[in-house]
């Protein structure tokens, strides 16, 4: 099992429940995620960068 750091964009038109259901979707398509954080938000975008650590089968 290995650990990765990884960065994801999420657009924030959704409803607070949702968006935090769109941020573990998006970070399970890379892995299992252990941590996650939001880092910053484009309000020009509308988008949310969320980093995270995850892990993956070797």
């Amino acid at each position: 099992m290995t650990t990765h750091f990884i960065t994801a964009e999420i657009d924030l038109k959704e409803t607070p429940a949702k968006f935090q259901q769109e941020i573990e979707s998006q970070l399970e398509k890379e892995g299992k995620p252990l941590r996650w954080a939001v880092t910053q938000v484009d309000k020009e975008k509308q988008t949310a960068t969320v980093e995270a650590i995850v892990t993956r089968e070797s």
